[in-house]
């Protein structure tokens, strides 16, 4: 899943890719570097960051969204939290949601999912609210009542990934840590995991570097996570996590042929 944020303040790339044109362009290279899903987002969600209203971020959004439709063979995913904005992306051609409040801030994205058969990708955070002290038991517990909210309102689980949400309220650098080294009690979901670290907070105070930097950083630990069972990787550079992630999958197919 190829990032293509449309925004002035994202962390990573604020303000590379403002323009549709240039946007579109980012991403149909990323398609050529191996990307399967284009994950378009209209309002950075670092910490911090400046909320803009719904009427900006569709305008950011939705004409991307309408140019890619008939471009690229690729999924393309609306990075939203507002029900509103979901909705004119699917009908814009998205296929995908991906919200990072795990539908417990609207809920209606459950239903739009569940009318349209648009895939949900639900995403834990810890802000607005107050986190369980063990990391597991926050993310089963936040997890769960997405879970039930999108069964309440008819979403097929075939449709949804969890995304463990990497950096959303977890400030230090040994939180990510421990859910990066406990990573695989989160498939007792049975439903794939979709992971983000890419240039994340807690990559750069490991490596030091500053988040341009943090690629093979971000590739080292998405090597790792696929180890553990992650299916699906959100990143701002494909190529060199298509080539960190084949060597993962080599090592995969080994352990596999040696069990056999």
């Amino acid at each position: 899943m190829a990032i293509v944020n449309v925004t002035p303040d994202s962390f990573s790339d604020g303000g590379h890719y403002e323009a549709v044109d240039t946007a579109v362009a980012h991403a149909l290279a990323c398609v050529e570097d191996g990307a399967a899903i284009i994950d378009i987002g209209g309002e950075s969600t670092k910490p911090g960051g400046d909320a803009v209203s719904a009427s900006e971020e569709q305008g950011r959004v939705l004409p991307v969204i309408e140019a890619l439709r008939g471009k690229t063979d690729a999924l393309i995913s609306v990075d939203t939290y507002r029900a509103d904005t979901a909705r004119l992306a699917v009908g814009a051609g998205a296929h995908i949601v991906n919200d990072v409040f795990g539908l417990q801030r609207e809920p209606e994205i459950a239903a739009l999912a569940a009318q349209t058969g648009a895939g949900l990708c639900i995403m834990h955070t810890g802000r607005d609210r107050q986190k369980l002290p063990d990391v597991i038991d926050d993310q089963m517990l936040f997890l769960s009542r997405s879970l039930d909210i999108a069964a309440a309102a008819g979403v097929s689980r075939q449709n949804i990934v969890l995304d463990p949400g990497f950096g959303f309220a977890k400030e230090h650098t040994e939180e990510n840590l421990e859910l990066m080294a406990r990573f695989n009690a989160l498939l007792r979901s049975e439903l794939p995991l979709l992971v983000g670290t890419s240039r994340k907070r807690f990559v750069g105070a490991i490596t030091g570097r500053d988040a341009p930097d943090r690629d093979v950083g971000t590739a080292a630990a998405n090597a790792i996570l696929r180890l553990q069972g992650a299916a699906l990787f959100r990143v701002h550079n494909v190529a060199i996590n298509r080539d960190a992630l084949a060597v993962a999958d080599a090592i995969l197919r080994t352990r596999a042929r040696l069990k056999a």
